[in-house]
């Protein structure tokens, strides 16, 4: 080599290594698997490990017929890039088993040449998107139950309190027969005053938020509901021992899954119903805070799971929305309680609803970094 070409050679920087498929794929966003001509798992990557809810190792020991049935359209789809060698793409899949339940996924296939039969699998989940979206629905209807507390307070409870005193004026100078009407008109008015009563529980109060140890939580919810209202069903739990505390308000923590498990106490059947009292930790969930770069992340999943019947497909879009209902004399306000007490705690709520299988999900931050101070949203 001569000096010169020596003198440009020693100024190149030594050329990169070229990165393996799998580093390709475990760098990639999106959960990304490789099938075999018989539909084993050759690859996962982590979000795909988060997908399945397995890790690799397990899903190498796994066809994709263990975790979905043969009639669900994926299956077409992985026929169809085999049968064309060409890449192929579905949207809007329910993916539905006892093991997986995903709705709203996106899938893309396509062929991998290297593996007679191979396919590499591409799955974009769309449900935490319309969680959120979900979330924003209920926030506004909690916004707006809190604004219809506040006109109940200020334009009813006054001029009802003057019906009410009108009535016992007239009581008292009033013939027999119309003493009735008179304690029919106060007993009405009381029943309005505690209807306001109730709904000034949206009242916008601010909450004050410490480290709250969320399994202490659950056992006294637990124990209040096996004395009371569900001492007839099974109640399980199933912990992860490892979280860390919640960020939140014990008080307001109680309040929220006291309604949540009498609610699933009361759609179960009595003689074989069961409640689930689930945590678990998961690294995905994040919500952006309006009007600022702010992520904050929502790690630690609080789940109520109740085997009754599922909440009717009717109903679904507006559960937590005040005066909404399915119980026979029900007030409807519940549930769109739980849906403000959950906002002011930072969180998200989302229910996942199919005969014989209801979750309510919470999921709450870790509190900030050690040093911060007790705080309210």
């Amino acid at each position: 080599m001569s000096g010169l070409a020596a003198k440009v050679h020693a100024g190149k920087a030594p050329p990169s290594p070229r990165p393996s498929p799998e580093a390709i794929l475990g760098a990639l966003p999106l959960p990304t698997v490789v099938l075999d001509a018989e539909d084993r798992f050759l690859y996962a990557n982590p979000p795909a490990e988060l997908f399945f809810q397995l890790s690799a190792q397990s899903l190498a020991l796994l066809r994709l017929s263990d975790l979905l049935p043969r009639d669900s359209r994926l299956f077409a789809l992985i026929a169809q890039v085999r049968s064309q060698e060409t890449p192929v793409s579905d949207h809007d899949l329910a993916l539905e088993s006892p093991r997986l339940h995903r709705r709203g996924v996106a899938a893309h296939g396509a062929p991998l040449p290297e593996t007679p039969g191979g396919v590499v699998l591409t799955l974009q989940d769309s449900s935490a998107a319309q969680m959120l979206d979900r979330q924003l629905h209920f926030l506004g209807a909690a916004r707006g139950a809190s604004a219809m507390a506040a006109i109940l307070a200020h334009e009813v409870k006054n001029p009802l309190s003057g019906i009410r005193g009108a009535a016992q004026l007239l009581e008292a100078n009033a013939p027999a027969a119309d003493r009735e009407l008179c304690q029919l008109i106060q007993d009405e008015a009381d029943r309005i005053r505690g209807l306001v009563d109730r709904m000034d529980m949206f009242s916008d109060r601010p909450v004050a938020l410490s480290p709250v140890n969320i399994h202490q939580v659950l056992d006294h919810v637990r124990r209040v509901a096996q004395t009371g209202f569900a001492s007839h069903l099974r109640i399980v739990e199933a912990y992860d021992p490892s979280l860390p505390p919640v960020w939140g308000n014990r008080d307001v923590l109680i309040q929220i899954l006291l309604n949540l498990v009498k609610n699933a106490a009361e759609a179960v059947d009595p003689t074989e119903g069961e409640i689930v009292l689930a945590t678990a930790f998961h690294h995905g969930v994040r919500i952006a805070v309006p009007g600022s770069r702010e992520r904050i992340q929502l790690p630690l999943q609080v789940m109520v799971r109740d085997n009754g019947p599922g909440i009717p497909e009717a109903v679904r879009a507006s559960l937590f929305e005040p005066f909404v209902t399915t119980k026979r004399g029900g007030q409807g306000l519940g549930l769109a309680l739980v849906a403000k007490l959950v906002a002011d705690l930072g969180g998200l709520v989302e229910c996942d609803s199919r005969p014989g299988r209801t979750t309510f999900r919470l999921s709450l931050a870790m509190p900030p970094a050690e040093g911060a101070a007790e705080r309210t949203p």
